[in-house]
Formats: C-alpha cells, structure tokens, sequence
C-alpha cells in the first residue's frame, strides 16, 4: 500500500511526487490524463517501484493505507474544488486532503472551514522553490489543523530542503496561514527580482558594461553579503549566449515581464492590512508597465530616452552593492510586516522566527541573510526588522549608498522604482513629525473628519467648522 497519494502530474506535480519516492515513501499518483500517468511511471527508472500509477479516482484510493493522505497539485481555483467534490464522497471521513497548489489564501480559508463544518481534515500548504524545489527539497508552509499537519509532517520533513539539518517545513496556523506566507514569499520575490534588475540597468544603460561584465560583477556580489538563490542565478543568466544567435541572451529577450498574480495579491492584502508594502507595490505596477512595451516606445519617440549614460566618477559598483543591500532589508521589513498584521487581523499565530528559518533554503527568496533575520525577529517579537540592532547597523551603513544610488538614476533618468520606494519607506520610519497633519487639516476642511493635537486640547475642528 502507498503511504500518500497524489493527484495532478503537471510540472510541480510530477516533481514532487520523485521527491516523496526518492525519500522511500511508496506514493500512488493519478492523473486526469490517463497516458501522462502512465509515460511519467515509465520514465521514472529506478523509482518506479515506489510509485502506483491509477488509472481512476477509485483506484487511487484504494492504493493508499488508511488514514489516507492525498496531495492536490492541479490548477489553482474552480479546478481545486472541483477535485475535492469529486474524491470526497469516496473518501473516509478521517481522510486528509491537502492543497499544495498556488492557492489564494481566501480559497484556503474558505475550503478548510467547509472541512471544518463537514468534520473531515484539510491541508493548504505553500510549496516554494520551483520544479527543481519540488524535486530536490522546496520549502514547505503549512496550514490547517495542527492534527493534519502531524499526521504528514514525516513525509514533508523528509522531502524539504534542509539547512544543516533542519527541515525547511512548518506549521504556520490555522485554514489560509500557509498559503499566506507563501504569498507573502512572492510578493518578496517580486520586489527581490525588481531591485536586482533596476541595479542591471543602472549598470547596462548608465555604466556601459556588457551582459559579460554585469554578470562577473553579480558573481562577485554572491559571494558577499548579497549571497542569494536570485543573485546567483543572475549571474547565470546575465553570463549566458543565446545559443541561435551567439549573443548575451540578455540582449535578446524582450523586456516585458509576465507574473502569475500571487504579487499582486501580496499588495492587495497589504493594502486591505493597512500594512506598508511601497517596495512590493513598486515591482507590482513595473511588471505591469513592462507589458507595454509599444506605449513606452511611443514615450520615446515623443519624449526621448529617458536613460542617460552616467559620468564615470557617478557611481561605482560597490555604491550598487550596498544600495542592492539597503533596499533588500527594507523590502523584507515590509514583508514581516504584512505577516505580523495578518497574525494580528486574522488571530494567527504565525511563528515569524519559523517562516523566516523556512525560507534560508528551497525557496527563490533563499538568502545568506536569512538566518540573521530569523534570530533578530526571535530577539524583538512584534518589532520592525529594520529596528532589530543587527539590521539597524547595517542600514546605517549603507542607506548613504541607496540615497547615492537614487538620486544619480533620477538625474539621468533610470527608472529605480522599487529602490526608490525602499529609500522613501525607509526615510519615512525615520521621522517622528511628518507631514499627515496637513493632510488632516485638509480632511476636516472639505469633510469636517476632525483631527488630533499636540497640545491634547479638546478642540477637533479648524475655524472653518464654524
């Protein structure tokens, strides 16, 4: 008999189920598409013997020990839900559903309290790192019943990237908490990606150097304090010919980014948390100009170029390093933010220490600082990252070079807007009087919405109430 089931051999689906197997854990797969089942079982070599191909719903059932444990790794939304009323009826009422697909965390929470009120278990789990994390070991974030969570944490565990040898799996909360995080992850990802390629058009348009150049300097910052799954990979990518036409492929992809909305729900859910997210916001809205590209060739055509070469003694590589650096902090504040709001909001108890030890290995947001970032949120529960001493220290050190960075790029005008963001947010959290009191007088102007004085007199309107 299987251990676990899986339904759905996509991309993630068919990666992950080799995972279970290789860890030594008979799994029986089934796919709608009977001959993807069937050529999947065929290619698996030596891990074929671990695996059950079925051929129905009822067969796949009926392959898996009791209490059975089935993984859903097929299209998010109506085509979930749809397989939950489909295999449900078949199933014994201590049987465990888990969601492991790029679920919105509101379907999450929905399905488990439909789990909940039926009284059979349910799972969302948040799988991060790709096919090749779903594979080799991804990062996994758990939510649902702790109960449920137990019952496959031995599977999870053993299938997780690990750092040292601590699995990069948790239990994060109750119905959507690991789906949250997980979206939260790539809301981060999104800003992460955006401010490493604004610093590559800085140094491509500003600076004049070639993919080649661009690619050794980001081989170079990996092996610092920027060290990280995304800046490796961009060292890859940037040092890659595309193999057609011999030149950087860099050169020849076109500049329109796509994206599969889970950033955009990180800014939404920030939005409706009043949690500050400008950095993930910014990557959000230059992903959406990215996509209009003949718009933006007319703003040329009208306008001029916007980017201007920079003088040589402007910027140097390590002002980029530490303005990467800067940002980088400030963004994962905004993100530990969100997740401390949404505890707040929703009554989770998400474990921030947990989630940010979950993501120093499988995840695409992996990073060298990671595990400095998870002992300063164990140090300052409740606190801003950029408050804890660790992070304080290094703003203080290289903000100097954010400003340097933000401003050069705005005089010749390269766009910077997720740095930019980082700089603002930062100045921000840094000012004790702002300027809000205008915008206060404003509001009671027009609106009569009163306002708070320093003085603590009881007067709540301007003259002009009277």
């Amino acid at each position: 008999m299987a251990d676990i089931g899986l339904i759905g051999l996509g991309t993630m689906g068919a990666a992950l189920a080799l995972n279970i197997a290789e860890k030594g854990f008979p799994i029986a797969v089934y796919n709608r598409t009977t001959s993807v089942t069937r050529d999947f079982v065929a290619g698996a070599g030596e891990l074929a013997e671990q695996l059950t191909a079925c051929e129905t719903l009822e067969e796949l059932i009926g392959a898996i020990a009791k209490p059975r444990s089935i993984i859903l790794m097929v299209p998010a939304g109506g085509p979930v839900d749809a397989m939950i009323e489909q295999i449900r009826p078949l199933l014994d009422e201590d049987d465990l559903i888990i969601d492991a697909g790029n679920a919105n965390y509101h379907d999450t929470v929905r399905r488990a309290k439909a789990a909940e009120q039926a009284g059979v278990p349910f799972l969302g789990i948040g799988v991060s790192g790709g096919e090749e994390g779903a594979r080799h070991g991804p990062s996994i974030m758990g939510g649902g019943e702790k109960a449920g969570w137990d019952r496959v944490e031995p599977i999870l565990n053993a299938i997780a990237a690990k750092f040292g040898d601590t699995p990069c799996a948790t239990w994060m909360g109750p119905d959507g908490a690991g789906h949250f995080v997980k979206t939260v992850h790539n809301g981060i990802e999104y800003a992460d990606m955006q401010m490493i390629a604004e610093v590559y058009g800085i140094m491509r348009d500003g600076m004049g150097m070639d993919s080649k150049a661009i690619g050794s300097t980001f081989a170079e910052w990996n092996r610092g304090p920027l060290s990280s799954y995304l800046i490796e990979i961009s060292a890859t990518v940037a040092n890659t010919a595309d193999s057609h036409s011999g030149e950087p492929l860099l050169d020849v992809i076109l500049d329109s980014a796509g994206q599969k909305g889970t950033g955009r729900w990180t800014a939404i859910e920030a939005l409706h948390l009043a949690a500050p997210a400008t950095v993930i916001e910014a990557a959000v809205a230059a992903r959406n100009l990215s996509s209009r590209v003949d718009a933006r060739k007319a703003g040329q055509d009208l306008f001029g170029s916007a980017a201007q070469p920079l003088e040589d003694s402007t910027l140097n590589l390590k002002d980029l390093e530490m303005a990467l650096l800067a940002g980088k902090i400030a963004c994962y504040a905004q993100g530990f933010g969100i997740l401390t709001a949404a505890s707040e909001e929703r009554s989770w108890p998400l474990p921030l220490p947990e989630v940010a030890k979950v993501w120093r290995e499988g995840c695409i947001i992996r990073s060298a600082m990671l595990d400095d970032m998870a002992a300063a949120l164990a140090d300052h529960p409740g606190g801003n990252l950029m408050y804890a001493p660790d992070f304080a220290k290094r703003l203080t050190d290289t903000h100097g070079f954010l400003r340097k960075v933000v401003a050069a790029a705005a005089l010749e005008g390269h766009p910077t807007p997720a740095l930019m963001a980082a700089l603002s947010y930062f100045d921000t959290m840094r000012t004790s009087r702002g300027t809000a009191n205008m915008i206060q007088g404003q509001r009671d102007f027009f609106g009569r919405h009163g306002f708070d004085r320093l003085d603590g007199l009881d007067i709540r309107h301007g003259p002009w109430a009277d």
